[in-house]
Formats: structure tokens, C-alpha cells, sequence
């Protein structure tokens, strides 16, 4: 299926506010916004990039018309292959220390669970969607607590399911929530237009409805709330709603003015090899640039990052790790079937065989 645009440059934007989130400066002193307007960048991003996680799952298999039969078992193969790979990348970049933590192996877990999810229709994404984003929360506190108990050190699946940053069990709604709408047209006006909509709704209930039920029903400010990586369903909800809106307006954008917004688009398109490569980067530069953030190196991170990636998928195309994950999803998952003898001539069939019957003598 031919690439979009727009969804290009949403993830580019998703890579870019991950990046910033990491070694963006901190004015959390602000007096125009209250916390800063680093803020943005915190837990935004990486909720977009897990909605479009599922977009991208949707268009790999089909988009507005799902695959069947054996594509859609090749669909499913590459997406398997892609996640073995991304999990093991992602624990490689974890292992290297730095103070980032990384979104790759949930996002990986992500990507495979989204396997199962390949043939549901868009109601059924959006209802699964919904559930989880109300009882995700739940069942992690109660995860959480059940394992801290049994084990005080918390296992590698123990993490990845109900950790502090990526909870899979809560973070399993962004991903529905993005099959869901990469099974609509994404050109259609009016699908861009329900997709604002729902949108700005999310936000309004995500963000008000927080304040509301923390300040005027009185509920606890661990469940009322939109703090970055809280993983309520009020920041579930609120991160859903904005990434719908950033994603209608790059379409918007994308399609109005394609020469302005081509380089993020580029990130966007090489999103796995910038993200890695910054994880790679703030390895060697030290903590400093993540705990003593500047806006030099900040600016550093965004324009180094963009201007390569540009250059890049002008001269070679696809990104290095995108070309390996790829080219290896690619390579598993051409099932063709066996090429079969000829049949026998009938002659050849057996003393006994009846011409035309299709029955002959067997050993």
C-alpha cells in the first residue's frame, strides 16, 4: 500500500517530542503555562507513536480492506518478525544504561499482540479500545501491587506489562485505538473530519473530566488525573484525543503543503533509526544531557536528527534499520506454497486403475 503522507509526519513529530522529552529543556518555573511547556513532550508523543503503531499495523495489512487467506497469514508473519526484532533491538538499547526509557520492547509486545487483532472490524477495535482504557488502569494497580508482593524485583515481563512508563496492559488501548481508525480511508474529509471531532471530545473529557472528578467529586489524585505517564484513564483518554487532532492535521497539511512539512515526514519515515540512533547518542554524550539539559543541545538533537534523516531517504531511501526490519519480515514471510509434481499419467498411475476415475494403487 502506498505510504501517507501525513501519517509520516505525525510520527516524525512523535519522534521528534519523544527526542524532546529526553534532552528538551526544562521551564517547568513557567508563569504562562502552569508545569512548563516541556510538558507537551511528556508522554504525548510516545502515546502517538503507539496510535500510529496500530495505523501502521492496519495499512501493512490491508487498511480500509483488510487482507484475507494468505495474506493476511504474511501479514501477521511479518508482523511477528518485526516484533522478535524490535524486542531484541530494544532491549540492546536498554542495556546501555542511559537515563531514556525506552518505549521499543512494549512497543514490540504491542506489535505482536496486535497479530490477533488484524481481523477486527473498526467497532470491535474501538469497543476493545474503550474497555481497555477503563480497565487497563485497574487491572495494572492490582498487577502492580500482586507482584510487588510475590517478587520485589520486578522480571523483564513483569516490567513490560505493568511498569511505570509503558504499561502494555493500558497502552494496549492506543494501539486498538490506531487499528481501529488505519482501517478507515485516511483521505476520506469525512473520516478526517469524525476523527477531529472524536478527538477534541477526548481531550475535553480526558482533561476536564479529571479535574472534575479530582476537584469537585472528590476523587483520589492518583485515579483523577492526566500526569505524563500516569496510565489513568483520564490520560489515556487525553493522549488519544491529541493524537487524533495531530494526526488529522498533518494529513491536512501534508497533502496543502508537502514541500514544507517533507523533512519531518523524512523522520517519520526513518522513525526507527532516528530513535535509535539518539538513544545511541545520549549513551555517549553522558546523563548530563538528559539531566542538565540545554536548549543548544536540544536544538542540536532536533535539527542534526532532521537534516540527516532527509538527506538520507533523499540519496538511499529507506532508513538502515527499517531496511534490515524490512528485508528480513519480508524474506519470513513469503509462504508461497510448494510447487507439486505432475500428476502421473494414467498409464503411470497402477496396474488397475480405472482411466478418468482418479483412483490408482497405492503401496
Amino acid at each position: 500500500m502506498r505510504r501517507i503522507a501525513g501519517v509520516d509526519v505525525a510520527r516524525g513529530l512523535a519522534v521528534l517530542g519523544m527526542m524532546t522529552a529526553h534532552v528538551g529543556p526544562d521551564d517547568a518555573d513557567s508563569r504562562v503555562l502552569p508545569g512548563g511547556f516541556a510538558q507537551l513532550a511528556d508522554g504525548r508523543p510516545s502515546a502517538l507513536f503507539v496510535v500510529l503503531a496500530g495505523i501502521g499495523l492496519a495499512l501493512l495489512s490491508g487498511g480500509a480492506s483488510p487482507v484475507v487467506g494468505t495474506r493476511l497469514v504474511q501479514a501477521r508473519l511479518r508482523v511477528l518478525v518485526r516484533a522478535v526484532l524490535l524486542f531484541v533491538l530494544g532491549e540492546l538499547l536498554v542495556m546501555l544504561g542511559t537515563p531514556v526509557a525506552v518505549i521499543l520492547p512494549t512497543y514490540a509486545v504491542l506489535f505482536a499482540i496486535g497479530c490477533l487483532a488484524l481481523r477486527w472490524s473498526v467497532r470491535t477495535l474501538l469497543v476493545v479500545a474503550a474497555a481497555v482504557a477503563v480497565v487497563g488502569p485497574v487491572l495494572r494497580a492490582a498487577l502492580e501491587a500482586g507482584l510487588a508482593a510475590w517478587q520485589p524485583r520486578p522480571t523483564l515481563l513483569a516490567e513490560i506489562a505493568v511498569g511505570h512508563f509503558y504499561p502494555a496492559v493500558v497502552w494496549l488501548a492506543y494501539l486498538c485505538a490506531g487499528l481501529a481508525v488505519g482501517r478507515c480511508d485516511l483521505r476520506s474529509r469525512r473520516v478526517r473530519l469524525v476523527a477531529a471531532g472524536v478527538g477534541a471530545g477526548l481531550v475535553v473529557v480526558g482533561h476536564v473530566g479529571a479535574w472534575v472528578a479530582r476537584d469537585a467529586l472528590g476523587w483520589p489524585p492518583s485515579i483523577a488525573t492526566t500526569e505524563p505517564h500516569s496510565s489513568s484513564t483520564f490520560e489515556v483518554l487525553g493522549n488519544t484525543g491529541v493524537a487524533l487532532l495531530v494526526l488529522v492535521a498533518c494529513l491536512v497539511v501534508a497533502e496543502a503543503a508537502p514541500g514544507l512539512v517533507s523533512p519531518v515526514a523524512a523522520v517519520g519515515e526513518l522513525a526507527l533509526s532516528a530513535y535509535t540512533v539518539h538513544v545511541v547518542v545520549i549513551a555517549v554524550l553522558g546523563e548530563g544531557v538528559v539531566y542538565a539539559p540545554a536548549v543548544a543541545s536540544w536544538l542540536a538533537f532536533l535539527v542534526t536528527t532532521t537534516v540527516l534523516c532527509w538527506s538520507w531517504r533523499a540519496a538511499l531511501g529507506r532508513g538502515p534499520f527499517e531496511r534490515v526490519l524490512h528485508g528480513v519480515s519480508t524474506r519470513a514471510a513469503d509462504v508461497r506454497p510448494d510447487m507439486l509434481p505432475d500428476a502421473p499419467a494414467p498409464q503411470e498411475a497402477g496396474v488397475g486403475a480405472r482411466p478418468g476415475s482418479g483412483e490408482e494403487h497405492r503401496p
